[in-house]
């Protein structure tokens, strides 16, 4: 389970619970009962979602500016500890947090809305296709609307984060920037990468699943809550699969952030729109290893948080459950 403008996982329906571990034995912790109200599902969702994105911040800001195409030789790292120990010494200590705030404001909503959503959508279908077991078809369509609305509500975010981790970056703050590109660019600004997103977190979405999945198959075979298995497996699945998802995180970072020079040097008069002209402008200024700008810290960051918001989510469920 989780859910980041980076990639969006879900949590998955797993074997029952023995009755003597205090579970009905018609339900397991995974799937929550029935009588678990939406706000549980929203708090879970929006706890794991906070810290994944929080706890692991800096190293993002760092991915940011490792993926710019053409960056300041003042903002050119080897890699991530100096990266971040360079932001530290010459633009301040605060410096790598610069648009936490936003990611807050953005992450606790859209995570609780993606659980909420999922549970809901997942409960629903799966009685109407399988009178109420885990059906894996009512799985995929539930995190694919719970995605559509989580996106919806990060993608701003992310565009306003990404412009205040930029070397440089000429926003004074958080309204600053919104102010700044809704007159310059327009309110479809925000919405510039949404599709690009959408794209990155179907192949994410799947090889997190499956690389899960085999951990636990191996880590947890009887499925019981076992926090030291979630973090394992969460952060294996999150390393793997934001590796693979990197040239199209490559893509939306261009796309929120508009980088001046890079677009410059390509003649590209206004803004850059669309996945396809994203990637034609990647190519062209970086040739291969260009789409895999900042992998490093991507899977630095993703491996931790990913622990992070699988071992909170699979703990709320399960104390919900016990309850």
């Amino acid at each position: 389970m989780e859910v980041t403008a980076e990639g969006v996982a879900v949590p998955l329906e797993m074997s029952p619970v023995p009755e003597e571990d205090g579970l009905n034995s018609d339900g397991d912790y995974e799937s929550l009962p029935a009588h678990v109200s939406v706000v549980n599902h929203m708090t879970a969702g929006a706890v794991a979602g906070i810290l994944e994105h929080t706890v692991m911040y800096p190293v993002d800001s760092v991915k940011t500016r490792m993926q710019s195409l053409q960056p300041d030789p003042n903002a050119q790292y080897r890699g991530v500890y100096q990266a971040l120990k360079k932001m530290v010494q010459t633009e301040g200590v605060f410096r790598p947090l610069r648009g936490l705030n936003i990611t807050m404001i953005g992450a606790g909503p859209a995570h609780a809305l993606y659980f909420a959503c999922y549970e809901r959508v997942k409960r629903s279908l799966s009685d109407v296709i399988q009178s109420g077991g885990n059906s894996h078809l009512a799985n995929g369509v539930a995190g694919s609307v719970a995605t559509v609305l989580h996106d919806a509500v990060m993608n701003p975010a992310e565009v306003i984060k990404q412009r205040m981790q930029m070397y440089n970056s000429p926003y004074r703050g958080l309204w600053d920037c919104v102010q700044t590109i809704t007159r310059a660019e327009g309110v479809g600004a925000f919405y510039r990468s949404y599709s690009t997103q959408l794209t990155m977190n179907i192949p994410f979405q799947a090889v997190h699943f499956i690389t899960y999945e085999l951990m636990q198959e191996q880590l947890n075979p009887h499925r019981h809550y076992h926090p030291g298995s979630h973090i394992v497996s969460g952060a294996a699945a999150g390393a793997v699969s934001a590796a693979i998802t990197t040239p199209l995180d490559v893509c939306k970072t261009l796309l929120n952030t508009q980088e001046n020079v890079a677009l410059s040097s390509m003649n590209i008069s206004g803004h850059l729109t669309g996945m396809a002209n994203a990637f034609r402008t990647v190519y062209r200024l970086g040739g291969l290893a260009g789409f895999f700008k900042g992998i490093q810290a991507r899977v630095i960051y993703q491996m931790p948080s990913t622990a992070i918001a699988w071992s909170v989510y699979e703990f709320f469920k399960y104390f919900l459950s016990k309850q």
